[in-house]
Parts: structure tokens; C-alpha cells; sequence
């Protein structure tokens, strides 16, 4: 899958009429505008998806000054009920299939989880694990039948220790690790492949927009550039890996994540994530 695919065939034995492209939720900025970015080197005609139609149009112009591909953009709140047939509708009308998913939309949360206000833990909830789920399983009949095609979710390395003062968020990512997983054992039959990035911090406006920069992980532990993590993750997924962990730092901190006790790591892990805001 390191090149943009051919039009994959129908039932019917001849060519699909429409195009291959792979959606990118959350692709106006960071991991996602990073891993959009791989994927159009590449040659993926791209279909980009987030709710700021401003970023999302620099965004695509950008890409599709950078390099010879069609960059389609679709406005679009991932949590609205109607937000696959929103996507399909698009789809029709650039007459293209998902030839891969990139699962890159997420928010994140940080403080005491009993202090959350409970429409921002509902929102967090539906965006980081109700709308990929809904996304994947929307997806993959259409992936099967044409036997090709993939799914990328982003989650995260918080996804293999519970988080204190990032609970919701941890929590998230841990089951979109655990889903990403099975799912790519049921569908490897199918020709279909689906992986995981659990990257590190990254260096981007995520931590800051959920007023997590006073905590001690962010002085303590090294960051990666969007970049680099993109780069890990769309090369890991083309080798066929079903968990990506970027940088040989990060593997070495999964590994211990996995072994250690949480009664020893969980109150490391509240020290480290505690957002210290000023009073």
C-alpha cells in the first residue's frame, strides 16, 4: 500500500467506477493534517474532514499545492447522528470509495474527572470512541467486498496505563486500542488492515487547548513532531503492524507500561499528569 491504489474491482468482475480516496478525520491540523501530508506523497487522492471549513480549506490548499493529488474537504461535527451519511453523500459526489480510514479526530480532557463538566466528558466520549467506531464499522463492509483498503486509528501511549487527571482521555484510548486490535484480526481474512499509533507527547496545540501544559509530563517527557509520528505510523501500517509506538523511547516506556504494576505506576502516572493550574 505504499502507492495510491487502482480502482479496485465490483462484483461484477470489471473496475470500479469510482475513485479510491482515503479520509482523514481531524486532518486540518496536527497527527492528522501530518499523516494527510504522508498519504498525498504517496498519491492518495484525500478527503479531509474536521469542523473549522476555514483551517480545513488552508489546509487542503496547501496539500494540494504540495503535491499532484485531488484534496477534497467536508466540513463536518463527526458526532452528529447523520454524520456517516453526510460522508457518504460526498463520497457520491466526488464518485469515490474509502480506500483507508484515518481515525485522527479526538479531544482531550484534563483535572479532576469529578470536576468534569459532564457535556464536555459526553462530548469527549462520543468524539474519541463512539465516532470511531461508527466509522470503522461503516466502512468495512465496503473494504471486504472490494478485498483492499485499511484503517489507521490514532490513540495514544496513555492507552496502556489508567491517567488521573486525564482519566476520560486515557480511557479512550485504551479502548481504541483494545477495538483496533481485534478488528484487525477479524478482518486480515478479508485482505482489509487495520493498526493502531500509540505515539508519546506530540508537539502540538492538544496539550495547550485542554490547559495541560503545567504538568510535569509535559517538561518531562521528550515530544515528537507531527512529522515523525506520521512517518512511523503510515510506514508501520504499510509493513503490515498492528500496533505502531513511534521512537525507540516510547517502545521501551510501552514495554514497561505493560509490566508494571498499577499499583505502583497509577500514582506515578497522577504526579506526572496533575495539571497544577495556578489558583
Amino acid at each position: 500500500m505504499a502507492n495510491a491504489p487502482s480502482p479496485a474491482p465490483s462484483a461484477s468482475g470489471e473496475p470500479d467506477a469510482t475513485r479510491p480516496m482515503s479520509i482523514v478525520t481531524g486532518g486540518s491540523e496536527g497527527v492528522g493534517l501530518a499523516i494527510a501530508k504522508v498519504l498525498a506523497a504517496r498519491g492518495h487522492d484525500l478527503l479531509l474532514i474536521a469542523r473549522r471549513p476555514d483551517v480545513l480549506s488552508a489546509a487542503a490548499k496547501d496539500l494540494g499545492a504540495a503535491f499532484p493529488v485531488k484534496v477534497a474537504t467536508l466540513a463536518l461535527d463527526l458526532t452528529h447522528p447523520e454524520a456517516c451519511e453526510a460522508i457518504d453523500a460526498e463520497l457520491g459526489r466526488l464518485r469515490a470509495h474509502v480506500h483507508m480510514l484515518v481515525n485522527a479526530a479526538a479531544i482531550g480532557h484534563s483535572g479532576a474527572f469529578a470536576e468534569a463538566e459532564a457535556l464536555e466528558l459526553g462530548r469527549l466520549v462520543q468524539l474519541n470512541v463512539e465516532v470511531p467506531t461508527r466509522l470503522m464499522r461503516h466502512v468495512l463492509p465496503g473494504m471486504r467486498r472490494r478485498r483492499s483498503g485499511g484503517i489507521l486509528n490514532v490513540a495514544s501511549l496513555g492507552g496502556y496505563t489508567p491517567g488521573p487527571y486525564q482519566a476520560a482521555y486515557y480511557a479512550s484510548k485504551s479502548y481504541l486500542i483494545s477495538l483496533s486490535e481485534a478488528v484487525a484480526a477479524e478482518a486480515r481474512a478479508d485482505g482489509v488492515r487495520v493498526a493502531v499509533v500509540a505515539p508519546g507527547p506530540v508537539e502540538t496545540a492538544f496539550h495547550a487547548k485542554m490547559d495541560a501544559e503545567r504538568a510535569f509530563y509535559r517538561r518531562l517527557l521528550p515530544s515528537s513532531s507531527p512529522e515523525t509520528v506520521a512517518r512511523w505510523a503510515v510506514r508501520g501500517f504499510e509493513l503490515g503492524m498492528r500496533v505502531i509506538v513511534p521512537g525507540v523511547f516510547n517502545l521501551i516506556i510501552a514495554s514497561a507500561l505493560r509490566f508494571l504494576p498499577h499499583t505502583l505506576l497509577v500514582p506515578v502516572m497522577a504526579w506526572l499528569l496533575h495539571p497544577r493550574r495556578p489558583t
